[in-house]
C-alpha cells in the first residue's frame, strides 16, 4: 500500500452544481466569489447586489432555500452558499472548488502580477543580445524599458517580444549599403514589404532604434522620418523627395548640367546613392524657383552655384546641403520677408549652418522702403529670427511682405 499517496479528489456533481450555481441570475455571485478567491480573502461573509432583479431574487432563494428578503440591495453570506454545497454532495470541497469548476483555474493576483512581470522582462531578452553586439544602443534600450512605449505599442508579453525580436533583427542588417528601399528592405528582412509601413509599432519602435544606431536627432514630421530612415540608408518615398540646383558639381550629371548652365533635379535616391565627389566652396540657398531660373537665365554656367529649397526644406535638400556642410562649403541664404520665410529659414538653420544673404533687417527695410506703396500686407503669426533678432521687430514695425522676386535684381548681381 502506498502511504505517501493523498486521498482520491472528491468527485464534483458538475451537471448539478451547474444547475445549482450556473444560473446565469447567480453569476453576480459566483463572480464575487472569484474577487475574493484572486485577492485570497476567505469565502466567508456577506456578499451584496443592489437594485436586483426578480430572477436574481428568485435564483438565491432556490440555492439558499429560503427567501432572501426583500430590501432594496439582496445579501448573501458565502459561507452559507459553501455550507449548501458540501450539505447536498454537489461539491464536497465547498465553493472554493465549485468557483474554479465553473470559472476556470484561479490565480491569486499577486502571483499573476509576478508572472506577468517577469513575462515583461523576458520579453526584452531580443533587445538584451543586441546590446552584446551593438553597445552603443544601450541608451535607446534602457529608455525602451522605462518610457511604457513597448507595453502599450504590444499589449502583452507575447507580442513585445515579437515586436523586439523583429526590430532587433533589423537593427543588425543597418545601415543598409548599398541604400535600398524600406519596403524592399522589409521584405527582405522581415518577411513582409508592410512590416516597417509608418504608423506601425514595428516602424515606430525600429525607427527609434534606427536613431540611436546613428545619432539621428530627434524632431517630427514626415519628412523628418523619411531622413531618420535615410541615415540608416532606407530611402521611404526616395524619388519624390527632390532638390532644385545650379551649377553644382561633383557627378557626371551635374557636371554637365553645370557646363550647360542648367537647372538640375535631384531625388533623394541620387544623392543616397551617388554622394558628391567635389565641393564648392561657398552656394548660395534661396527659397524659390524664380530666383534660381532667373539665375540660370541671365547667368548660364557663370552663376554662382545655387540650391533651392522650394518652400520648407525637403529630405533631399537637407540631404545635399549636409553633403556639402561635410565637404566644407558655406552657406548663404535668402529667402522671403514674411513670417513664413522666417520659419523656412529657422528650420534649415536647426539642421546646417548658413549666413545671411541679404537676408538681415537692414536689408528688410531697405527693400521695404523702396516698394512700400506696392507691397502686400503682412499676415499670420509672428516669428523669431535667430539670426538676427531684430529682423521679428523690423517686420512688425513696417507690416509689409517683402518676396524674392521682389528683390530679384539685387540677388541675381550677387550671383556672379
Amino acid at each position: 500500500m502506498d502511504l505517501t499517496s493523498g486521498p482520491e479528489p472528491t468527485p464534483v456533481d458538475e451537471a448539478r452544481l451547474r444547475r445549482l450555481l450556473g444560473d446565469p441570475d447567480l453569476a453576480w455571485l459566483v463572480e464575487r466569489a472569484r474577487r475574493r478567491m484572486e485577492r485570497e480573502q476567505p469565502l466567508a461573509g456577506p456578499v451584496s447586489l443592489g437594485a436586483p432583479t426578480a430572477g436574481q431574487r428568485a435564483a438565491a432563494e432556490r440555492l439558499l432555500g429560503r427567501l432572501p428578503g426583500n430590501g432594496r440591495s439582496l445579501h448573501v453570506r458565502l459561507d452559507e452558499v459553501d455550507a449548501v454545497l458540501r450539505r447536498s454532495g454537489t461539491c464536497s470541497d465547498g465553493l472554493a472548488v465549485a468557483v474554479a469548476v465553473l470559472t476556470g483555474s484561479v490565480v491569486p493576483l499577486g502571483a499573476a502580477r509576478e508572472a506577468e512581470e517577469r513575462a515583461w522582462q523576458e520579453a526584452y531578452a531580443p533587445i538584451d543580445s543586441l546590446l552584446d553586439e551593438i553597445p552603443a544602443l544601450a541608451g535607446w534600450a534602457a529608455r525602451l524599458r522605462g518610457d511604457g512605449l513597448v507595453r502599450r505599442l504590444a499589449g502583452t508579453p507575447a507580442d513585445a517580444s515579437s515586436l523586439l525580436g523583429r526590430a532587433a533583427t533589423a537593427l543588425r542588417a543597418l545601415p543598409a549599403d548599398p541604400p535600398v528601399s524600406v519596403a524592399a528592405f522589409a521584405a527582405r528582412i522581415l518577411g513582409s514589404a508592410h512590416a516597417l509601413d509608418d504608423g506601425t509599432p514595428q516602424a515606430t519602435v525600429t525607427l527609434g532604434g534606427i536613431r540611436a544606431l546613428t545619432g539621428f536627432p530627434e524632431g517630427t514630421g514626415a519628412e523628418w522620418r523619411r531622413e531618420a530612415w535615410a541615415s540608416a540608408g532606407l530611402m521611404r518615398d526616395a524619388l519624390s523627395s527632390t532638390v532644385l540646383t545650379l551649377n553644382l558639381r561633383g557627378t557626371p550629371a551635374l557636371d554637365w548640367a553645370a557646363d550647360e548652365g542648367e537647372p538640375a533635379v535631384l531625388t533623394l535616391r541620387q544623392l543616397i546613392r551617388h554622394p558628391f565627389a567635389a565641393s564648392a566652396p561657398v552656394v548660395r540657398i534661396c527659397e524659390n524657383p524664380a530666383v534660381l531660373a532667373a539665375a540660370a537665365d541671365l547667368h548660364g554656367p557663370n552663376s554662382a552655384p545655387l540650391v533651392c529649397l522650394q518652400g520648407q526644406p525637403s529630405t533631399a535638400a537637407l540631404n545635399v546641403l549636409r553633403q556639402l556642410h561635410a565637404a566644407g562649403t558655406t552657406f548663404h541664404y535668402h529667402g522671403d520677408f514674411d513670417w513664413g520665410g522666417l520659419r523656412i529659414a529657422s528650420a534649415l538653420l536647426r539642421h546646417v549652418p548658413w549666413q545671411p544673404w541679404r537676408y538681415t533687417a537692414a536689408d528688410y527695410r531697405a527693400a521695404a522702403h523702396a516698394g512700400l506703396n506696392g507691397l502686400p500686407p503682412l499676415a499670420g503669426q509672428p516669428t523669431g529670427a535667430p539670426w538676427d533678432p531684430d529682423l521679428q521687430h523690423a517686420l512688425m514695425e513696417l507690416g509689409v511682405r517683402v518676396e524674392e522676386e521682389t528683390v530679384l535684381d539685387v540677388l541675381l548681381a550677387d550671383l556672379v
